[in-house]
């Protein structure tokens, strides 16, 4: 093994003990603890805890801010293993359809973008683009709608 393979090695599996160490600390907080939000935020771009985030943003009984940031974080680092990418899109859909969270309705519309692949998930958005009760979660789903257009013109989106 060369010193780019070791190196690499070595980087993962700190990225997945980070991921761990973070995770547990996230499940031992009280529910509606601020800390979560940042632990969210410390897990962005770390692809071990990806699983992670979308069982947060699919949790209607979770903290409302961690999921509005694991909603963020799902949009900007979409999962590439297609199985999770496919149950990263359902729970934001399951997410824009909690009727008590506002703002996670809004960021979960704006995040669907690089799911539209899914037709089920391009059908709702367009749906909640045109008719959702909620101005703010349309205009989210107006943007998805864009942003998918764009990261297909420039062969961004992923698979």
């Amino acid at each position: 093994m060369n010193d780019t393979n070791l190196t690499t090695t070595t980087e993962a599996a700190e990225a997945a003990e980070a991921a761990e160490r973070l995770i547990a600390e996230f499940r031992s907080l009280p529910p509606d603890n601020d800390r979560k939000r940042e632990i969210i935020t410390e897990l962005d771009a770390n692809a071990h805890a990806l699983p992670f985030l979308v069982s947060v943003v699919a949790d209607p009984g979770e903290y409302d801010l961690a999921r509005v940031e694991s909603a963020t974080v799902l949009r900007l680092w979409p999962p590439a293993d297609p199985a999770l990418r496919h149950e990263a899109g359902r729970a934001l859909l399951s997410a824009l359809r909690d009727p008590e969270e506002d703002l996670v309705r809004q960021y979960a519309a704006m995040s669907l973008a690089p799911y539209t692949a899914d037709p089920v998930v391009a059908a709702v958005l367009d749906t909640t683009a045109r008719a959702d009760e909620d101005p703010l979660v349309q205009s989210g789903a107006r943007f998805a709608i864009e942003e998918a257009h764009r990261l297909q013109e420039t062969g961004a989106g992923g698979p």
